[in-house]
Formats: structure tokens, sequence, C-alpha cells
């Protein structure tokens, strides 16, 4: 029985990405130099720069970004966000991710054929390098290509995936540090170089092998465009009227003569031969599509061939394309910018009331309070200073009216961007709690002479009215 089993068969694929046996289809895409082209060059060559310049730009003198997950602290221009402000956080991820269903909205997925570093460094960097190497359609693994050219090719693609790799790490540990790893023995440095080994085998894995299979399998942006997009937001459509039915130069010629309509589209398979995900874009919008418009430049370029007007595949909208006018009226082109300039707002004005030095009580390890034979209690008392300017302050804790501080005054230095804790003991009187605690607070002064009353939450005995015990301790 197990003998006779045949997979089926599908009439169409599944995705753009595998054939109809299931097996993976291998794309290799055209090349359609037109003006799209040539801006998407433009926009490559940018973004590549300021990809790799950005951990190297100091503003203030901090990194332009640097996203320290072990220090969790996270700077961006100029401006550094440690994991306590939570709220900063959310709300500059928030504006962030409203910014996005805006751009999308009004101009579709060009973040995906235009920004995305994966379009980017895939069709402007290792493409054109393997059409170097191997030819403009070159086979699955350079198959044809001279042994010597393909080797050629792989070791510039490993060269430039451990320069991606040195790039992407630099925006997490800074480049002083990645510059040191990348100069001393890795035997001095194993993690790092484990870190950085993998991180290049997943750049060779991603733009040697999986490709284009990230966007149309992985990333969940092109399922999400049903949400984010309408019928009125930017697109790259076929013009079906325009273009339907379709006919081959040796068809057209028979079927003009007998007076049949005959539409613009030759079936040249142009736009499909182009296109970086294979997706044929006369079906419709799809997922894969990612609005790259090397289908554009290429129809535009058999249409001047054969005396047609430019723009049978083009930027437009569902409702343009099927004759129907653009709704001037679009709630969410109301509502993601209002959302927008709430959000600016409010992260700009937590920005200028930001406070310098932020101090917060911490538990303590221990015993709670100690009483002491001349009826007071002394309660240790942990805090965590945060030093938010660019240089290094010395803080000293003070007593305030009945809340002394027992032994010398406690002194802490903070370096700039950087918290420590302090740890000093409080003194009361027993007669002050109530129901195991008290409210009190104590002077935090710095070296620059600026003063901070600090609240406190003391623990003492409980419904205390005097010394109980001498030297008892709770």
């Amino acid at each position: 029985m197990a003998a006779d089993f045949t997979l089926p068969q599908l009439d169409d694929r599944v995705l753009s990405t595998l054939n109809s046996d299931g097996t993976r289809r291998w794309m290799q895409p055209r090349d359609a130099r037109g003006r799209y082209w040539r801006a998407r060059v433009g926009v490559a060559i940018t973004l590549i720069a300021l990809f790799t310049a950005l951990p190297w730009i100091r503003i203030g003198g901090k990194p332009a970004i640097l996203l320290d997950v072990m220090t969790r602290q996270f700077t961006i221009f100029g401006t550094t966000f440690r994991s306590t402000e939570t709220l900063l956080l959310a709300i500059l991820m928030i504006t962030v991710f409203i910014s996005i269903f805006l751009i999308t909205a009004l101009f579709g997925r060009v973040w995906c054929g235009w920004g995305c570093p994966q379009t980017v460094y895939l069709e402007f960097v290792y493409r054109p390098l393997e059409r170097l190497f191997i030819g403009a359609r070159p086979m699955r693994g350079g198959g044809g290509a001279p042994l010597w050219r393909r080797m050629a090719m792989y070791g510039t693609f490993l060269l430039i995936s451990a320069h991606l790799a040195n790039t992407f790490l630099s925006y997490f540990v800074g480049t002083d540090r990645m510059l040191h790893w990348t100069t001393g023995n890795p035997s001095d440095h194993p993690v790092a170089f484990a870190v950085f080994a993998v991180t290049v085998a997943l750049m060779l894995f991603d733009f040697v092998f999986f490709r284009e299979q990230l966007c149309t399998l992985v990333c969940p942006y092109g399922r999400m465009q049903s949400v984010l997009l309408d019928r009125n937001s930017l697109i790259v459509a076929y013009d079906r009227q325009r273009g339907e039915p379709r006919a081959r130069s040796a068809q057209r010629k028979k079927l003009e003569e007998s007076a049949h309509r005959v539409g613009d589209c030759i079936e040249c398979t142009m736009c499909t031969q182009v296109c970086p995900t294979g997706i044929d874009i006369r079906d419709g919008l799809q997922l894969e599509c990612i609005h790259c418009a090397q289908c554009i430049d290429a129809c535009d370029e058999v249409m001047k061939r054969i005396d047609k007007p430019t723009g049978l595949i083009r930027y437009s909208s569902q409702n343009r394309m099927e004759g129907t006018a653009n709704t001037s009226f679009r709630y969410r082109l109301m509502l993601y910018p209002a959302l927008l300039v709430v959000m600016v707002s409010t992260l700009v004005l937590l920005l200028a009331r930001r406070e310098q030095v932020l101090i917060e009580q911490e538990r303590t390890v221990g015993s709670n309070f100690t009483l002491r034979d001349d009826g007071s209690v002394e309660t240790p008392i942990r805090l965590l200073i945060e030093n938010r300017t660019e240089f290094a302050r010395t803080f000293t804790v003070h007593g305030l009216a009945d809340v002394a501080i027992a032994g010398e005054l406690p002194r802490v230095e903070v370096a700039p961007a950087s918290a420590a804790s302090i740890l000093f003991v409080v003194r009361t009187t027993a007669a002050s709690f109530g129901r195991g605690s008290r409210h009190g607070s104590v002077l935090i002064r710095d070296d620059g002479g600026t003063e901070q009353i600090e609240p406190l939450s003391i623990a003492g005995p409980f419904n205390a009215t005097g010394p109980i015990g001498s030297g008892e301790e709770r």
C-alpha cells in the first residue's frame, strides 16, 4: 500500500516560493533598470551609509544609537533611557508603530520595497555580486560557473556578512568594544566571538540561502497589510481594463484584423521574471508583493518598445484601478495623525520634565529594624540613585526632622548615566510607629549643591508605645 502512495499535485502554487509539488522555487529575478530602480539605488546607498555610520556618530559624546541590553540602557540620538523609564520607552515604541501604520495607510508597503534592510542588502549587494561572479541568471548554487568564481563569490559573501555582523552588533555593544574585540585575540573573549560567529552564520543563511522566504514566510508585515491597507492606499497594481484581454504578438494581428478587442498586455511575462518574490502582479494584490516597483520598470520598458503608453502596471489604488474615485475622508488618516500628535507631545513633555536624578527606595536584606536600650529604633534603608547627567556626581544623605542618620553621613559617587545603591541606617523613636511602619524623609544633596527630599517608608515595631526590651532585634 505504501508503495502506491503518491503526493497530490496542485494546479497552482500555494506560495510564490514553492513549486506545485512542494519543492522550493528558487528565485533568479532579471534586472529592470528603469526610473524606479534608479531611485531605489539612491535610497539604498543612503540607507547603507546611514546604517554603517550611525554607531560611529556621536551626539553629545554619546553614540547616535546604542541599545545596550546588558546594562539596560538605550541611547537614541543622544538621549539615554534606562529600563526604569518604562513609560518613556513605551510611548516611544507606540509612536514608532503608529508611524508605520500611517505610512502604510498612505503609501502601502513602501518600507518593504524601499527601506527594509532585507530588501536593500539582498537586491543591491548580494544579488548584484552574484550576477557579477556567476552570470545574470545563475543556476541554483552557482552551477555551471567555474569553481573559482563560485568560491570567490562565497568568499565575498563571507566578508560582507562579517562586516554586517560587526555593524549590527555595534548597535548593541558600541563601536569601542567592537573594535577591541575585532582587533584582539578571539580566545580573550570567546563569548563575544561566538556571538559574532553566530551572527555571521545567520547573515549568510539569510542572504545566501533563505532570501525572499524571509519576506513571504517569516515577516508578519505582509499578513498585516489586510488590516493596515485600505482601498485608497497606494499599491503596485495592474490595469486590467487596459491590459485585458491579453494576447501575444503573433495573435494580436489576427485578433485586431478580425475586429476583436485586444488589451495592451502582450504576455511577455517580464513583470513576473523581474519580481524578487516570484508573483504575477496581474493576479491582483498579494501578500508577497513588497512594492519594489521592479514590475513597473519592466512593463514600462516593454510598452515603449511596442509604442504603447506606459503605466500598464503602476503605483495606484484599488479604487482608482476600478474606476472609483478615492475617498477624500478616511478615518484612519484622521486617527493616526491625531494619535501621533498626542504621543509626540507627551514624549516631548516628559523629556522636558525629566528629572536629572531619580531616587527610589529598595528592599533591604536582613532584619527590618533594631530596638535600642534608649528606646530608639534603627532601620536599614537602601536607596537606588540614578544619575541621568553626563558627569559624575557625589551624593550625601542627611537626616530631616525626627529621622536621624546613625553614624557617619552616607556618601556615594555615581558615574554619568549610571545608577548606584547606598545603604545607611536611620534612627527614630519607637513611639513614632503605629502599625509596624511609619513615613519619614531624608535630604539628598549632591556636590553641586542640588538638594532633593526623598520620602521613606521606615519599618519599626508594631503598635509600639515605648522601648520593648533591651537591644531586642526583630
